[in-house]
This record gives structure tokens, C-alpha cells and sequence, in this order.
């Protein structure tokens, strides 16, 4: 197979470890935090798969543990296999927040990120997530309200503003880092744009020139080892965060440190390849989730459709996929792919 050479701008780039307090990450290539899609099946593919560095749950919010949601004690998933593992909370009152991050320290959590980039309605209109770069003194107070509360590091993820008018990010870095914050992570869209546009990067680099001593992980349209070779050149940035490119595509960690490390582009995850994982995703989510196979099947229909790639009859197999209710039924549509 004919291999491609990376872009000069490659050249002098290393993928040097970074550390997080008293943590390690030997590679600094991240899962970025997904509502619905980072659970335990998810995070131990991307593991298994290689070259992801750290991984971190699904947002959880700080009110629901305090008022002892089972719900949210359901997303308390992760395992010693995925350690050093971090786990996201949101929540705009800093007591509540500096509660729960006691409580999924006491659990394991290894790292505790705080949600500064969620733009959804239903998290900003209570003040949280992106919500709180409106106001860097309130977001500020959180923060130092969690590192008080726990030993762990404290990790912050944070969008490069709540609009293109009050771009905060650089701001609040440089007040985070002053109260404890060991590392920050910058998606550098604004929450009002959500997912749509483009990420201006340039934010990133404000970001890393601002802070004297803690990573900076970049994270915002990095689709390819070409990208995630850009964004650090760009940005100087010290590691890079994926999140909707590894959606069906677990592999994509290892194929950007490979061209990263040899300059050398690994060839995409077969269809056998695809087809093999996406069962086995769904085999490990039905066998570990407290709620049942059903509503497992419910949450894995659109993910699993993103394993497609290449399959002849993609449209009929995702239309499959989308209506499928037991694991069995899942099997089935992926197993002639396999062989």
C-alpha cells in the first residue's frame, strides 16, 4: 500500500508526555468528553486501539449527585483498565460542585475536569457549562471551590468564549491556573457557535501563551494526523483532544501518533475491522449496562452507524441499525461484514 509522507511542518514535532499534577500522560492525545457516547465500552475501544493517552466520562451533573440521581450513579462506569481516567462534572454553584467532586474522588476518579464548554440549553440556562465564561469571577469560584475539595488534579475544559464578542478563555486560563488547575483543554469555537463554522486555533495559542506552567490541550476540528500535526505547529499547544472524529473510528489516536512519530500515514481500519468492533462495542455495553439491554441498544443506534464506512448497502445498514432493539439484532447486521 502506498504510504503518504506528513507535511514538513511535522518535521520537529514530538509527542512528548505531559503531566497533570502527579499524573503522567505518556501520550498527549485525549477523548474529549461526549454526552451519550463516552461510556465504558467506548473508552476501553479507544484504549484497546492504542496511543490514547487519557480518557475521560460523559458530563455528569453535580446537582443530580447531590440529590443522589441513580441516573447519575449509573455513569459512575469506569474501570481500573482505564486508568488514569477523568471524570467530567458540570454545575454552576461552587459548594455543589466541590460536593460531587468529593464524592467521584472517593469513587476513583483519578482526575476531576470541570464542564466550561457545554452550549446545550438545558445545561447553559442553569449557568453551567459554557454558561460560566460569562462571568470569569463566578467560573473562577467554582474552580477554586473544586481543587479545595479534592487531592486529585482538576482539569478544566473550556470553549474560547461564550460569543464572538466576550472571547474569555485566555482570561479565565490564566485566573484558573492561579487557583490550582493542573491542565486545560480549549475548544476553540464560541458556545454560540455549537458545532457549526469553523475553530479558530489562534484562540488555542492565546491560551498556551497566557498560562506559565500547565498543558494545554487543543481540541476543535481535528479530523486527520494532518490536522492534530497542524494544531500543535499552530498553536504550540501541548497535546491534542479528539472528540466527534472518534466516533466509529477508535483508531484514529494511533494513526495520528504513528505519522506524528514516523512521518509515515497507517492505512484506515478495514470493514472486517469495523464491522468486528462495532459488535464488540456493543457486546460490552449491553454485558456492563445497570439499565438493561434495551435501553443499551437505544443509546448505541446512532453510534454504531458511524462504523459504516465503506460497507456495501451503507443506507440499508444504518436504517437497520436504527431500528434494531437487542443485541442480537446487532450482531446479525455486522457479521457478514466480518468475515
Amino acid at each position: 500500500m502506498l504510504t503518504l509522507e506528513m507535511p514538513a511542518v511535522a518535521d520537529h514535532l514530538q509527542l512528548a508526555p505531559i503531566q497533570i499534577g502527579n499524573l503522567t500522560i505518556k501520550t498527549p492525545l485525549t477523548l474529549a468528553p461526549m454526552a451519550g457516547v463516552t461510556g465504558h465500552a467506548f473508552r476501553r475501544l479507544c484504549l484497546e486501539a492504542g496511543d490514547c493517552g487519557l480518557v475521560c466520562t460523559e458530563l455528569i451533573s453535580s446537582d443530580a449527585i447531590h440529590y443522589k440521581s441513580q441516573k447519575t450513579y449509573n455513569m459512575f462506569d469506569w474501570t481500573q483498565f482505564e486508568r488514569p481516567v477523568a471524570v467530567q462534572l458540570f454545575g454552576s454553584d461552587p459548594a455543589v460542585m466541590a460536593e460531587a467532586a468529593a464524592f467521584v474522588e472517593s469513587l476513583g476518579a483519578d482526575i476531576v475536569d470541570i464542564n466550561m464548554g457545554c452550549w446545550v440549553p438545558k445545561v447553559a440556562k442553569k449557568g453551567a457549562g459554557a454558561a460560566l465564561l460569562k462571568d470569569v469571577c463566578t467560573a473562577t469560584r467554582v474552580v477554586e471551590a473544586v481543587v479545595n475539595a479534592v487531592k486529585v488534579p482538576v482539569t478544566v475544559k473550556v470553549r474560547a468564549g461564550w460569543d464572538a464578542q466576550h472571547l474569555t478563555a485566555v482570561e479565565f486560563a490564566k485566573a484558573a491556573e492561579a487557583v490550582g488547575v493542573k491542565a486545560i483543554a480549549v475548544h476553540a469555537r464560541t458556545a454560540e457557535q455549537g458545532f457549526t463554522g469553523f475553530a479558530d486555533w489562534e484562540i488555542i495559542r492565546q491560551v498556551k501563551a497566557a498560562v506559565r506552567a500547565i498543558p494545554v490541550l487543543g481540541n476543535g476540528d481535528v479530523k486527520t494526523p494532518e490536522d492534530a500535526a497542524r494544531m500543535l505547529a499552530q498553536t504550540g499547544c501541548d497535546g491534542v483532544m479528539i472528540g466527534r472524529a472518534t466516533m466509529g473510528d477508535p483508531w484514529i489516536f494511533r494513526r495520528v501518533a504513528h505519522e506524528l512519530r514516523t512521518g509515515v500515514t497507517l492505512p484506515p481500519p478495514t470493514v472486517q475491522e469495523r464491522a468486528q468492533t462495532a459488535i464488540r462495542q456493543a457486546e460490552i455495553t449491553v454485558r456492563t449496562s445497570p439499565t438493561g439491554e434495551y435501553l443499551a441498544v437505544l443509546t448505541l443506534r446512532g453510534q454504531l452507524t458511524k462504523y459504516t464506512q465503506g460497507f456495501h448497502e451503507k443506507g440499508r445498514v444504518n436504517n437497520a441499525l436504527v431500528h434494531t432493539n437487542t443485541l442480537a439484532e446487532i450482531v446479525a447486521i455486522f457479521e457478514p461484514y466480518t468475515l
